[in-house]
This record gives C-alpha cells, sequence and structure tokens, in this order.
C-alpha cells in the first residue's frame, strides 16, 4: 500500500523471503499472505485496514492461512491492531534501509525505485513521518552504488532515486549534504541506464551544484520535483515549512535560470487549519502565475502526533474538498497549456506497456505513476524499457500523443 518508499520496501521483505527459500506465489496459491501498509494520511489508513479485513476474509474461508502486516500503519498502531484484528498473526514494523539490499522486483522491471534514504529532517507541523521512520537516516555512497550495479546489470531503462527528502542525503553521515555527488557517481556507475529520475527535493536546500549537474548530466531527467505545499507566509509558518512566499520564488527563479528546459513538479495542501479563503486563493493565484508543469493537490489531514493536530481553526471536509477541486481545476488548464507546447516537437519517450494497437509512454516530464502519458502509434514493434523518439501531434490536458519517428 502507499508510494513508491513502500514498494521499495515490498521488494525487500519478498527479496529476503526468496534468499530463504520461500516461494513468492500469486494469492490463490499462497499460505501466508503479507500486506505492506501506510499510515500517512486518513485515506491512506483506511485503505490499508480494508486490505487487511480482506485478508482475513480470505482466512476465514481456509483460503489462507496466516496474514502478517508489515509497515508504517503496524509500526503507528500496533498495539491497537493487536485488538481490533485478531486474526492477523503478526505485526511488523518498518523495514531497515540497510536490510533492503535484497530484492524481489515487483515493479515493471524496465524501471526502478532506489531508496537513499529514510525518514525526514523536517518535521513539518502536518506530518506524521517522523514519529514513524523515526531519525533521518542515510545510506552510505558504497552501499547506494551497490544497488546501482544491481540495476546496472539488470539493465533497467530509469532510476528514480527516492527518500522523503532526498535533499537532506548525508546530512547524518557526513555532516552536510552530499546529493549533488552521490548523483555525479550514480551517473557514472549506471552505464546501461537510460534515465535518473530525482524525486522529493525541499525548496530550500537546492543547491546550484546539483541544479548544474542535472543540467550537464544528459542521464538525469530534467524535472524538479520541489513541494512547496503552501505559498502564504503565515500557513507556512503554521506548517513549519522553515521557507517563505520569496524564497519559494527565488528558487523557482533560480531553477529556471539554470535549467532553461526544466518540467517543475510541486505539490500543494488544502485545507489547512485556519486557512482563510483569503489565503487559499493567493495560493490558487500563484498556480496560475508560475504554471507548475505538473502538481499534486492533497486535502490536509489531521494525524494524531503532529503539532497541527491541536491548531484551532479545523475546516470542514466539505470545504476542503471545494478548494481540492478548485486547485485542480486551474491545474488543469496550466497543463493543457505548458502541453501545447511540445505540439509539433520531436522528443524522447520510454515505452512503458502497449495497449490496443499503440503503446503508451512517458517523457522525461513524467514520473511513473504519478504524472502523464505519451499514447505512442509505431509501423514496427516496440519493446517495454525502449526508449525512441516521437513527434507530437496532439496534446491534452495531462497527456500527449505522437507517432514513432523512424
Amino acid at each position: 500500500m502507499g508510494c513508491s518508499r513502500n514498494l521499495v520496501d515490498s521488494e525487500s521483505i519478498l527479496g529476503r523471503l526468496s534468499l530463504k527459500g520461500h516461494r513468492i506465489v500469486d494469492i490463490a496459491k499462497a499460505d501466508v499472505a503479507i500486506v505492506n501498509t501506510c499510515a500517512f494520511i486518513e485515506d491512506a489508513k483506511r485503505e490499508s485496514i480494508e486490505a487487511i479485513l480482506e485478508l482475513g476474509e480470505f482466512k476465514a474461508k481456509g483460503k489462507i492461512k496466516k496474514i502478517i502486516v508489515y509497515g508504517c500503519l503496524s509500526q503507528r498502531y500496533r498495539d491497537i491492531l493487536k485488538k481490533e484484528i485478531p486474526e492477523v498473526d503478526a505485526f511488523v514494523g518498518k523495514v531497515s534501509l540497510e536490510g533492503a539490499n535484497a530484492r524481489f522486483p515487483i515493479a515493471p522491471k524496465h524501471f526502478a525505485y532506489l531508496k537513499i534514504c529514510e525518514g525526514c529532517v523536517n518535521n513539518c507541523s502536518f506530518c506524521v513521518i517522523p514519529k514513524i521512520k523515526g531519525k533521518f537516516t542515510s545510506l552510505n555512497i558504497s552501499a547506494v552504488l551497490r544497488k546501482v550495479d544491481e540495476f546496472n546489470r539488470e539493465r533497467v531503462s530509469e532510476i528514480n532515486i527516492i527518500g522523503q527528502d532526498i535533499s537532506g542525503y548525508g546530512i547524518d553521515l557526513y555532516g552536510n549534504t552530499r546529493l549533488a555527488e552521490l548523483v555525479k557517481k550514480i551517473a557514472l556507475q549506471a552505464k546501461n541506464v537510460g534515465w535518473l529520475r530525482l524525486l522529493y527535493l525541499n525548496p530550500s536546500r537546492i543547491s546550484d551544484d546539483l541544479l548544474k549537474l542535472v543540467r550537464d548530466e544528459p542521464k538525469i531527467c530534467k524535472y524538479i520535483d520541489l513541494p512547496i505545499q503552501h505559498i502564504n507566509i503565515r500557513v507556512l509558518k503554521l506548517m513549519n515549512r522553515k521557507t517563505t512566499k520569496k524564497d519559494i520564488i527565488n528558487t523557482i527563479a533560480r531553477i529556471r535560470k539554470i535549467i532553461p528546459e526544466v518540467g517543475l513538479r510541486t505539490s500543494v495542501i488544502v485545507g489547512f487549519p485556519s486557512e482563510t479563503d483569503k489565503e487559499f486563493k493567493e495560493l490558487l493565484d500563484f498556480m496560475k502565475e508560475i504554471k507548475f508543469e505538473r502538481l499534486g493537490a492533497f486535502i490536509y489531514s489531521r494525524e494524531e502526533g503532529t503539532r497541527a493536530y491541536d491548531l484551532k481553526g479545523q475546516i470542514p471536509r466539505k470545504r476542503k474538498v471545494e478548494r481540492l477541486d478548485m486547485v485542480m481545476s486551474a491545474q488543469n488548464l496550466v497543463s493543457e497549456e505548458v502541453n501545447k507546447r511540445f505540439l509539433g516537437k520531436t522528443i524522447d519517450v520510454l515505452i512503458d506497456a502497449k495497449e490496443g494497437s499503440g503503446y503508451l509512454g512517458r517523457s522525461q516530464y513524467d514520473a511513473p505513476e504519478v504524472d502523464g502519458i505519451v499514447y505512442v502509434s509505431s509501423k514496427r514493434v516496440l519493446s517495454q524499457g525502449e526508449f525512441v523518439k516521437v513527434k507530437i501531434s496532439a496534446t491534452m490536458e495531462y497527456d500527449l500523443q505522437g507517432e514513432v519517428v523512424t
């Protein structure tokens, strides 16, 4: 359940079980079922619990013998879950970062996620990650490069470098951030890999060295993911974001100056406690002005154990949903405008899958599972994981369409 970081943990769990001689099979043939849960926000918790209860029904019917629950939900609510869901045989907390060396791939084989750190150094007031994950931990450079060697041998087409905040990489081990140094070494090591993508960079720690590396290294996607969460200075302070509107504007200007062809992705939170209509409109206007190429929006989720939980002015869900709809409607128009820039151009596309008589792919500006798609037609047969040149013939709100240039 949950994010790509959880997927890495799931691959690690299965990898270690496989090394011990256990066979990984379809649920219909399984004796033991494992669910790796998410507890980041309320919707994720609900989804995880529903999955556990569904497995409980499987067990009651004799279709499986044991249920094991891993991950964030287990880490956070183990004692409560033991009482409430007795059909679960074991609750296991977080998966150690160092233990993620064994890997049983469950993502599509042509791309992989490389988790270089765990936890977060930011302590945002709305976020429960520090409570779940503990102190920020980086995987040392040599261990990261061993994983890169594995992906290199497997000839994966794309490596997505992830963590809750990869811009903090190395602070715990080396006393300062070493992300640019690490990424440079990864690029040198990953000779058989076509794309490297950086995900989850805090706006306050994006160095010029890193931006110049993204600009100059052909393997690195010109894609910067910097969650701003909000733009109003009062709300940012309540969120404990340690940045201001001016800081964010300057950072975006610096990124676009150093990497002229950059695609910027961000995420925003609507309905934070006490957010006024005027403050929300400020965020909406900012989005329309900046025109982020990619954007994700989330409703504020009130989480126990966070500083924001007890803030006054909690906003009714109905109003939060209305604000979310307004954000997404505004971004639809922005995205449609941004995509028109590609019309008539020829771009590199990574083929993800075959669909009907055509193919689904992604540009360097589209991360797996969260961004847009390129619908590709071709006169020849294409393979999953293949890079092709595609001339764009049509654009949509989030997706592109084109034909392979032979």
